[in-house]
């Protein structure tokens, strides 16, 4: 730990800023006007990357590499712009979950488009010219590239700067961000000002993807991680502040080094990995400053959008058809693996669609009757998993009573979580539930003697008497049907209208002396149970758990499904759910290309069902019982 190590680690820490700044200025410029939480953002830096590398080849490495990088950003700018006139504009009034499930159905069509056209294999490209020595620094060599890099990100930020100020371009974003409707009521064309803020947040990514091509090789794996970073400054920047992403880059960025220097430390006695830190140092950083300044570093509370979708209705009890129905569903799916005896992967299959609902309804739980809006709902499956592995692993304790206990970890889990986070709301509130998931993700991937790390834990089987697939898969069936059915009855107890009340109106339900934040605390609790219980059928089923089912993957599938099928109805996440899993498995299973089908087809179901599947099915219902109750009217009049 040298001091001139130290100054280098800093000044590597201000050139990985500048590049993180540039993705997170678009992305924070698109949210503050579009109010689109953009998933794809991170898709724009890769294409850009990738992008350039190829005009670099065409241009060659001499004189034609910087205009390369230039035209790299440019053309990525113009993806952007097609995007927005194609795809989003069509959605603006649809609600903003929604939104962000269109932007995810766009990273898995892009990502397979980069697979088709550029191959898997990492592409590094040339050094920049006349940047690719060093220079000595305190008798330590350091790269003349990542010199430039430094320069860059204090001249785009007044770049920006000056556009935003000075300009009436940069007023009408400004204004836009405030209160976009009333700018489209005072006469400004409001599409193609999105078009135009959404194409120079793309360029802005492109070029941040441009710039590393001398620094990294371009891989299929940037645009989950770089959006990953990104959502994280602009977050503790504060959403929609160009210099708050600034000051958040540069200090998540020396943070890192800061980690990086240190390395291995000895603290009473303990060896303290800080190199370990850099995985989860920027979810730490952004718990902190959001439980201390709920709107970021520089940021303000963000004024409601009117378009709020689908009127919410009250929830109805449900009526003798639908029980009759249900009851009817049931009987077909405990008689299945007795129609599918030789099919033993069908009942496989419909044991991960059973977990797979339970898991999604609990997410529900909170995202829809509660309003509050969760990314990494995946920590409290990952803990019932790990759970009920470790149990049986290191305890001894049976499987039975394991399915008991592990549900309770999951819980201690959205316990101490649901604390912190109740305190936020919006767009806020879900990255706190990001970052408490990676904060648990990046503990077991790291804890190789306890959790088996990266490997994670294998032997975590059923009991004897449940070795045959069928005898589980009964048991799944039984237990994820009353975590559906529990969640759907406290729902319609008093807690459940008292949650939906201060969903709908927290002033009022304040008012009426209901305590809104414990309700909600109580929510996370409730449903990290049933996340928890779907995450230990998992472990059992499965027969290993790895750190994967704590991952930013796994958070976003749930979101996925209860999108898919409407977070305005009881049978959307399960819809959402066996849909989702179901389109996964049979598309991966036939062809190479399975992310862009996947995402193709959750694009089409999004434009033709903004309220989801099941939403979809309640509307058409919704109208011919209308119909038919105007009609019998009509015949009672005359």
């Amino acid at each position: 730990m040298s001091f001139s190590g130290f100054i280098v680690q800093l000044l590597n820490g201000l050139a990985s800023a500048s590049s993180l700044f540039l993705v997170a200025a678009g992305l924070s410029l698109i949210f503050g006007v579009t109010r689109i939480v953009n998933f794809a953002h991170g898709s724009f830096f890769m294409v850009g990357i990738y992008v350039a590398y190829t005009l670099v080849d065409r241009l060659g490495g001499g004189m034609g590499f910087w205009p390369a990088l230039v035209l790299a950003a440019v053309a990525v700018g113009v993806l952007g712009a097609l995007i927005e006139v194609v795809l989003l504009r069509r959605i603006y009034k649809a609600p903003e979950l929604f939104q962000l499930l269109a932007t995810f159905a766009l990273v898995l069509v892009i990502k397979d488009a980069v697979l088709w056209f550029w191959g898997p294999d990492e592409l590094l490209g040339p050094r920049a010219p006349g940047l690719a020595g060093s220079v000595s620094i305190l008798g330590r060599q350091f790269p003349s590239y990542d010199l430039f890099l430094i320069v860059v990100g204090p001249v785009v930020l007044g770049l920006v700067w000056m556009l935003l100020t000075r300009t009436r371009f940069g007023t009408l974003v400004r204004a836009a961000t405030q209160d976009r409707e009333m700018v489209s009521a005072l006469g400004v064309n409001q599409a193609w000002l999105f078009t135009a803020v959404f194409a120079l947040g793309a360029l802005l990514a492109g070029l941040g993807g441009a710039l590393q091509l001398p620094r990294e090789p371009a891989t299929l794996e940037m645009d989950l991680n770089t959006i990953g970073a990104a959502f994280v400054v602009v977050v503790v920047g504060g959403m929609g502040s160009i210099p708050g992403a600034y000051v958040a880059a540069l200090l998540i960025a020396e943070i890192k080094a800061i980690c990086i220097w240190l390395g291995v430390v000895d603290v009473f006695g303990l060896s303290v990995s800080f190199s370990k830190l850099t995985l989860v140092v920027d979810f730490l950083v952004m718990a902190v400053v959001l439980v201390w300044r709920p709107w970021g570093l520089m940021g303000r509370p963000q004024a409601p959008s009117r378009y709020v979708g689908m009127q919410e209705e009250p929830l109805r009890r449900p009526s003798r058809t639908y029980l009759i129905a249900a009851g009817v569903f049931g009987l077909v799916l405990a008689a299945a693996p007795l129609v599918t005896a030789d099919s033993p992967y069908t009942t496989v299959l419909m044991i991960d669609l059973m977990i797979a609902a339970l898991f999604a309804t609990s997410l529900h739980f909170i995202m829809g009757p509660a309003g509050m809006h969760s990314f990494g709902h995946a920590a409290y499956f990952g803990l019932g998993a790990y759970g009920a592995a470790l149990l049986v692993r290191a305890s001894g304790m049976p499987m039975e009573l394991a399915l008991v206990v592990a549900p309770l970890v999951a819980a201690v889990g959205a316990f101490v979580f649901g604390w912190f986070a109740v305190r936020l709301s919006g767009v806020y509130l879900a990255m706190l539930t990001l970052a408490f998931s990676q904060i648990t993700w990046a503990v077991t991937y790291q804890w190789d003697s306890f959790t088996g790390g990266s490997n994670g834990l294998t032997g975590v089987w059923p009991s004897a008497w449940l070795s045959d697939k069928r005898a589980y898969y009964w048991l799944t069936l039984l237990l994820v049907g009353a975590g559906v059915l529990w969640l759907r009855r406290v729902l319609f107890s008093p807690f459940g209208y008292t949650l939906r009340a201060g969903r709908d109106s927290a002033l009022r339900a304040d008012a009426i002396g209901i305590d809104v934040k414990r309700m909600q605390w109580a929510a996370f609790v409730i449903a990290g149970i049933a996340a928890g219980l779907a995450g230990a059928l998992f472990a059992f089923s499965k027969g290993s758990i790895s750190p994967e089912s704590l991952s930013v993957g796994k958070s976003v599938d749930g979101l996925v499904m209860v999108l898919l099928g409407g977070i305005q109805t009881l049978a959307g996440p399960v819809v959402g759910a066996v849909t989702f899993t179901w389109l996964h498995d049979t598309v991966a299973r036939n062809t190479d290309y399975w992310r862009a089908m996947l995402g193709g087809i959750i694009l089409l179901l999004v434009l033709l069902f903004p309220q989801g599947i099941a939403g979809f099915a309640k509307q058409l219902f919704d109208r011919k019982r209308h119909a038919a109750e105007a009609a019998e009217l009509k015949e009672a009049k005359a």
